[in-house]
């Protein structure tokens, strides 16, 4: 069985969650409280087949409180025709030792592994649907659908063991399945690099609801995609459009790594375009964002391009600890936006400014500099230009 183990973090709006968590899958937390609603923010690692027991043992050295393993429980619920999906919407219960919780989660933000999203938690006395205790604006037009309520039923359940460790990093408290108890993000990124030096783990992206959703619809076999010209929201900004292509890379990455892991060889190269997107979006808006910058970036991708030439085996490739941590360091700048502490006050100006004339400069430059090298092409030379 393949293991995951999440490095989430939590910030509570109005009171102290209760939080435990799954190390076999990825997925949300337990929270107990009195309080409705929570941001979460996780980032998700999925561990090596055979290497289970030496993070284990790592985990062990370190300074950490250990909790033994306990069983939870969650069923999540649908519609026959999908409508918390098609509303990018996630409703379960769990239950911990007879305590059980109502959670719905809403649209967020995925950046590649890191997951941020809005949730609201409600305690149950049973593990039975009580929708009417959520609050009306979490619904689309601001009251539960009558709809909803009458033919909502459970599609899947999960049933699996948590066993955790509560570390400390920086001024943060973070329980390893991974959560956030107190902090920064920041912590868990450098929690998270520690232990990428294991050489078991690697960064993943599904949650269980998704795995769960698949499995319940066939569990068809994953078809490659190819990268698209990228499509940003109307009057993006051009650190939006940066942002936009590098996580478009990212997510590409991160589902072929999914593919190959299923032994579809094709993947690799989809893997190589992705950091091949990474390496032109760079180049890009590398008027405004300085090399300096990237720097670290730039040295992580060549090193994981290098291990994948390596790689005779798609798990040599995926747990590979140097593309791992391209993936993490790529993850990093795009959380922390790591590009700002370089900007000066032109390139903060610039970096503000409209994606669409940004995109129709780079356009325009492209065409000159075509047009300037096919001007009088040397039949030597030609195809070396083409």
């Amino acid at each position: 069985m393949r293991i995951a183990w999440r490095f989430a973090a939590k910030y509570y709006l109005l009171t102290r969650n209760i939080v435990v968590s799954s190390p076999q899958f990825p997925g949300t937390a337990y929270k107990r409280k009195n309080s409705v609603m929570a941001q979460e923010i996780e980032l998700k690692f999925i561990v090596a087949q055979d290497g289970v027991d030496a993070l284990r043992q790592h985990l062990n050295a370190l300074e950490a409180k250990h909790t033994p393993a306990g069983q939870l429980l969650n069923i999540y619920y649908e519609t026959a025709d999908n409508w918390l999906r098609r509303h990018d919407m996630g409703l379960r219960i769990r239950g911990d030792q007879g305590r059980y919780e109502m959670t719905l989660k809403i649209a967020g933000r995925v950046v590649g592994g890191l997951h941020q999203r809005p949730e609201y938690n409600i305690p149950l006395g049973t593990p039975e649907l009580a929708l009417e205790k959520l609050p009306a604006e979490v619904w689309p037009q601001g009251e539960l659908p009558a709809a909803l309520a009458q033919n909502v039923q459970p599609l899947f359940s999960t049933d699996f063991e948590r066993e955790r460790w509560v570390v400390k990093e920086g001024d943060s408290e973070i329980e390893i399945a991974l959560e956030l108890l107190s902090g920064t993000t920041q912590d868990i990124l450098t929690l998270a690099r520690r232990l990428l030096d294991t050489g078991v783990l690697r960064q993943g992206s599904l949650s269980k609801a998704a795995r769960g959703y698949h499995l319940a619809q066939g569990n068809e076999e994953r078809p490659l995609t190819a990268l698209t010209i990228l499509r940003v929201a109307p009057k993006a900004s051009v650190e939006q459009g940066l942002e936009a292509a590098l996580e478009s890379a990212l997510a590409h990455w991160l589902y072929h790594d999914e593919l190959l892991n299923r032994g579809n060889a094709k993947a690799k190269a989809e893997i190589l375009h992705a950091i091949a997107r990474v390496r032109h979006a760079l180049v890009l808006f590398g008027g405004i964002v300085p090399r300096k910058a990237t720097t670290l970036l730039r040295e992580r991708l060549s090193e994981a391009e290098a291990a994948l030439a390596e790689a005779e085996t798609a798990q040599a490739a995926l747990f590979s600890v140097a593309t791992v941590r391209a993936k993490l360091t790529l993850t990093d700048l795009l959380i922390n936006r790591g590009w700002r502490p370089f900007l000066n006050a032109a390139g903060e100006q610039k970096i503000a400014g409209s994606f669409k004339r940004f995109a129709d400069i780079q356009l325009s430059r492209a065409a000159a500099e075509l047009k300037n090298a096919f001007r009088q092409p040397s039949a030597d030379g030609y195809v070396d230009q083409l």
